[in-house]
């Protein structure tokens, strides 16, 4: 079964934790999509495996990164009607404090969402969601690439 195809299945079930199970990277990355207070969230369980600093110790940057991309390619297959996977155009993440050792939530809001490209935004916190770890900006290409 293609990604497509799982994606409608969960889509056609309601169940957002097909999404997660159909993308290897975030099974591994252990990061799934949510929907417990009744918005889009993705959280990044913690392992010790994700962190970059241990004399802090702080996540690493390039997971920091990772869960920002996913939010937003989460956001795009569950909250559109595209025939095509989105693919990435180019990413600004702007980090603003470290990491602690915990679960880290992210949500994604659409800033623009074209016929061909989309824009989202990306925020994630880790306990307190007034004091955001990072913030991004994402453009996908989201039309067939011939």
């Amino acid at each position: 079964m293609t990604l497509l195809e799982r994606l409608h299945a969960a889509r056609k079930a309601n169940d957002l934790s097909r999404l997660s199970e159909a993308i290897p990277y975030a099974r591994w990355m252990n990061m799934a999509p949510e929907n417990s207070t009744g918005e889009l969230l993705t959280r990044m369980r913690y392992n010790p495996q994700l962190i970059g600093n241990s004399h802090l110790p702080a996540l690493h940057g390039g997971t920091i990164g990772a869960l920002l991309e996913t939010a937003a390619i989460f956001h795009l297959l569950w909250e559109t009607e595209n025939a095509a996977l989105p693919r990435i155009i180019n990413i600004t993440v702007d980090y603003l404090r470290s990491g602690r050792p915990v679960d880290t939530l992210a949500r994604a809001t659409f800033t623009k969402l074209g016929r061909r490209v989309a824009s989202v935004a990306v925020e994630a916190w880790q306990d307190d969601r007034s004091k955001l770890v990072s913030a991004a900006q994402l453009h996908f290409l989201v039309t067939p690439v011939k």
